[in-house]
């Protein structure tokens, strides 16, 4: 298959494989200490925008994705006030979010920008990528060339953040008070109240951890892989960001390896727009850009059943008197 190439497809998971990494590392601290995090979604729309608008205005990524994580982790908060203090309906709560920035951060780009709801080009404000020591020695050798430069080197910081957060959030969670908190929480909160254990501060502290992670999703898709926003431009990651989490059983390792499973099928859909395959021949686009949804409703069909989640997420804690 000419145009078909394996190695690409490995690099493209990679590099596409953040978006739904930190989105679903937040979903796995919300919904560990009991709360529904279906507002992903809005807050990764919202922190796409600032970090965008931001980093255009000021000519700084970095300034743009502090301006995403500061937008974030309000929003994360107004869904916490709702959702632990008022037992408000987390679901309401999240949906009531996805639906508000999807409409704001169009209006708002509109508005500043006049460009049809999307922000400029970021030019020079665009997150560069790292480039390994070595990389021009190594560059003309077969195998280690394309390891070192490809596989290993060539990403954007925030792809080595995703992949350096794996190992310690696994620690946070089952190695660290705060973690045995989290899943206390999220499994039995009367039981952690009474061994006196502040079960709406945990979750507070859980949502405000989902608001930073949940940010740099966002800034991933607007500053790295776009270099500009565009109304509705996470096309459902979050959605994706909650079903990677039942594949992985709310568990961060495979959580993470249903992120890469996403990313691998986003990059095997690239790979074969305007291919010829052997006996179907060539795929018509719009068919193409469904394998990643497909696929979603396959492992959610699939996984449902036999993945547990904690036993209290969705539901407000009432203090016994």
């Amino acid at each position: 298959m000419e145009g078909f190439d394996i190695l690409n497809i490995i690099v493209s998971t990679i590099r596409n494989a953040p978006v739904l990494m930190f989105a679903a590392l937040a979903g796995l601290f919300a919904e560990r200490s009991g709360v529904v995090d279906i507002g992903l979604e809005g807050k990764i729309l919202a922190s796409a925008f600032v970090s965008a608008a931001v980093g255009y205005t000021t000519q700084n990524p970095w300034l743009g994705i502090a301006a995403g994580i500061a937008v974030s982790v309000a929003l994360a908060m107004v869904q916490a006030f709702v959702s632990i203090t008022q037992k408000g309906n987390q679901l309401v709560a999240g949906i009531a979010i996805n639906i508000a920035m999807s409409g704001l951060t169009f209006v708002v780009a509109q508005y500043i920008f006049q460009q049809g709801g999307r922000t400029p080009d970021l030019g020079a404000a665009r997150l560069s990528s790292v480039v390994l020591p070595g990389a021009e020695a190594v560059a003309g050798i077969p195998v280690l060339g394309w390891i070192w430069n490809s596989l290993l080197g060539g990403h954007s910081p925030l792809v080595y953040l995703a992949f350096l957060l794996l190992p310690v959030v696994h620690w946070v969670v089952y190695h660290s008070r705060f973690g045995l908190r989290l899943r206390a929480c999220g499994e039995n909160p009367h039981a952690a109240d009474a061994a006196g254990v502040s079960v709406e501060r945990t979750r507070y502290l859980a949502m405000l951890t989902a608001g930073v992670l949940c940010s740099f999703s966002g800034a991933y898709l607007s500053i790295v892989q776009s270099g500009f926003f565009l109304r509705d431009m996470s096309a459902g990651a979050g959605y994706l960001a909650l079903t990677a989490l039942v594949f992985g059983n709310w568990r961060p390792l495979q959580t993470v390896l249903g992120c890469l499973m996403f990313g691998f099928f986003s990059a095997v859909q690239i790979q074969i727009e305007g291919v010829d395959l052997p006996v179907v021949g060539r795929i018509p686009g719009s068919l193409i850009q469904m394998i990643p949804y497909v696929v979603t409703v396959v492992v959610l069909a699939g996984l449902m059943a036999k993945s547990v989640a904690p036993k209290a997420v969705g539901k407000p804690f009432v203090k016994s008197r």
